[in-house]
């Protein structure tokens, strides 16, 4: 295999081996060594990596290459895709809105935000994204995401123009999702302590002593939204929370909610309220609340409103009691949930969860490092190197380390424990993810900050 790697550093052309069946992107990975900076190879990798199914890999390279070019609007929509394929659509949909703001928007970004807004639940939206894509670029077309929106259907047709015919068949099957009894509780989720003092207080305290809050007139339950930066802890946090209370956890992703037919979505909804009901005590958790109920002010179709007032009838339990249910959710786009959600009864306690700071790192590294052949770390020394990491990130630093001591390992014949030189070697090559994150939550806290809500992220940003 001959790759043309000229640059600066290295004008001639540089012969690799052939890529092993263990790793077909070996060569590739070898050639980046050799040229760091070669760009079109780093899109390269990272696009084959994607496109191999690899999507944490190639979102580890996109994010890699930005750092190098920032601006690259290829890249950006490579990294959204990452997002895409790994059921992460708040991010995806972060990176995507930036480039639709921005000059020159590639068509592509506007066919992915068409699949957003489907997945999402809003199919007239993504029918106007894939519009403005043809016109942008009529050799964007994707045959199959037009079929499912029903472009160019006859009108009789189950999908007209994103617009989805009453069902005439029987409802399909709710959701049945097995109830977890998680085994971690807070002692394994590092930091974070006014988080758990929130929950305690919230959660833990009514079902240890509920005399006291009986006395108090006080109902034992109720909902606690989470958001911030992706990868910071927010679904570890609520099922060490169900963990430490031995209750069941039922972990609900927007695809076990969001069904095409009219009224189905709603049925489901209800079905999985019903179910924590009966397995209560059962922490209810919803990851990317914010697909599921995001601002009424925003949509133009009617179903999506229908979730919505579904969604805040089971939280006030107007059909059945939710004694004992305890909601949490999470979302890294607080400003897209409905105001509605944040009456009083429902998610009434609104937390920002931070990056982990210089003692939640050195704990979040003791934790990730648990079980694997360590010698001396200095911890502290490697939370001060971190500044910024999310916990995601974090195990991406041990990950990377682990990788170069296996290499090591099978060149030696002899395994070695990993040290603090490991992993501070390590720490260059996973960027801080939560910085894009901020850019955008910045604005929010400016500009959108009504009844300072948002004072905690101009707080963490010392505004």
């Amino acid at each position: 295999m001959v790759l043309d790697l000229r640059d600066a550093s290295d004008p001639g052309i540089i012969r690799l081996m052939p890529p092993t069946p263990e790793d077909p992107f070996r060569a590739l990975r070898d050639a980046l060594k050799v040229s760091p900076d070669n760009l079109p190879l780093r899109k390269h990798l990272a696009a084959s990596l994607l496109g191999a199914g690899r999507a944490e890999e190639a979102v580890r390279e996109f994010r890699d290459a930005l750092g190098r070019s920032p601006e690259d609007r290829d890249l950006k929509l490579g990294l959204a895709r990452a997002f895409y394929h790994l059921m992460k659509d708040s991010e995806a949909l972060v990176v995507v809105e930036a480039l639709i703001q921005g000059s020159d928007t590639p068509a592509g970004a506007y066919v992915l935000h068409s699949r957003l807004l489907l997945r999402g639940g809003d199919a007239q939206g993504a029918v106007r994204e894939y519009r403005k894509a043809l016109d942008l670029d009529p050799g964007a077309a994707d045959p199959e995401l037009a079929s499912r929106l029903g472009i160019g259907a006859e009108e009789r047709s189950p999908v007209f123009e994103g617009r989805v015919r009453g069902s005439t068949n029987e409802p399909a099957e709710a959701p049945d999702l097995a109830v977890e009894r998680p085994t971690i509780s807070f002692k394994d989720v590092g930091g974070m302590e006014p988080l758990k003092e929130e929950i305690r207080m919230k959660i833990i305290h009514p079902l240890n002593h509920p005399e006291f809050y009986k006395a108090y007139g006080k109902a034992v339950g109720g909902g606690i939204l989470m958001y911030g930066p992706p990868g910071c802890g927010k679904t570890h946090l609520a099922r060490a929370t169900a963990g430490e209370i031995r209750a069941g956890f039922l972990a609900v992703g927007i695809h076990e909610v969001l069904d095409m037919w009219i009224g189905q979505s709603e049925r489901n909804l209800h079905e999985l309220f019903e179910q924590a009901r009966r397995s209560a005590p059962c922490v209810l958790f919803f990851d990317e609340v914010d697909a599921l109920g995001a601002s009424r002010t925003d949509m133009r179709q009617s179903a999506g409103r229908q979730l919505i007032n579904q969604f805040l009838s089971e939280l006030d339990g107007i059909q059945s009691a939710n004694d004992g249910i305890l909601v949490l959710a999470a979302t890294n786009a607080p400003w897209h949930l409905d105001a509605a959600f944040r009456r009083p009864g429902r998610f009434d306690r609104i937390l920002f969860v931070p990056p982990p700071d210089l003692e939640a790192r050195a704990g979040i590294l003791r934790i990730l490092l648990r079980g694997k052949p360590c010698g001396d770390i200095d911890f502290d020394h490697l939370g001060k190197k971190t500044e910024h990491f999310s916990g995601a990130d974090l195990k991406a630093v041990v990950d990377l380390a682990v990788e170069e001591k296996l290499r090591a390992a099978i060149r030696e014949g002899v395994p070695k424990p990993i040290v603090t030189k490991d992993l501070a070697a390590a720490i260059p090559k996973a960027k801080p993810t939560t910085k894009e994150w901020f850019s955008s939550a910045r604005n929010y806290a400016l500009y959108s900050n009504q009844g300072g809500l948002y004072d905690d992220i101009l707080k963490y940003l010392k505004i």
